[in-house]
C-alpha cells in the first residue's frame, strides 16, 4: 500500500448470493464519507467496488451457495485498498474482449472489468484470477472540484 499509516480497516465474508455485497458497500462508504473523502471519489469507489462484488458472487461462485467472498479494505488518509477474493476457477482478464470494440459492442461481458478499471486509480487481478485488488488515490482538493472544466474522469 504505502507508508501511510492505516486509519481504518475491515475484513469480511459474505455468502454468494445476490445483494450479500450491500452490507460492505454501504459500510466502506460510510468510512469514506466519515473521513470527508470527495463525493466523486467516493462515487467511484461505490461503482467499482459494486462491480467486484457481483463479479466475484456471481462470475467467480456461480452464486454457490456453499462457496464465500473474501473482502479485505483499508483506508488510510490518500489511499483506498480493497481485496476482494473468489472461491470460483479464476479467469484470465486478458481473455475478456474489450466492450468498446466494435465487434463486441452488444456483449455484456467485459463492461464491469472496464469500468473498474476507469474509477480506481489500481486494479489488479492475481495470477489465478479469483482475486482482485482494486486502489483509489484521494483526490486533491483542487481535483475535487465540481465544475467540468476542473473535474477530470474518475
Amino acid at each position: 500500500m504505502t507508508d501511510e499509516k492505516p486509519i481504518w480497516h475491515c475484513k469480511r465474508v459474505i455468502p454468494s448470493r445476490s445483494g450479500a455485497g450491500s452490507c460492505i458497500e454501504a459500510e466502506v462508504i460510510g468510512e469514506l464519507e466519515r473521513q470527508q473523502w470527495p463525493a466523486r471519489d467516493v462515487f467511484c469507489v461505490r461503482l467499482a467496488l459494486e462491480e467486484a462484488l457481483v463479479n466475484a458472487i456471481k462470475h467467480g461462485n456461480h452464486f454457490d451457495a456453499t462457496k464465500h467472498v473474501y473482502v479485505e479494505c483499508v483506508i488510510s488518509p490518500d489511499l483506498l485498498r480493497i481485496s476482494i477474493a473468489d472461491e470460483g476457477e479464476g479467469f484470465n482478464p486478458d481473455d475478456v474482449p474489450d466492450p468498446t470494440d466494435p465487434e463486441f459492442i452488444d456483449r455484456p461481458s467485459g463492461r464491469g472489468i472496464m469500468l473498474m478499471r476507469s474509477f480506481m486509480s489500481r486494479v489488479e487481478f492475481n495470477e489465478r484470477g479469483n482475486q482482485v485488488i482494486l486502489e483509489k488515490r484521494r483526490a486533491q482538493p483542487d481535483q475535487s472540484a465540481e465544475t467540468p472544466e476542473t473535474n477530470p474522469p474518475c
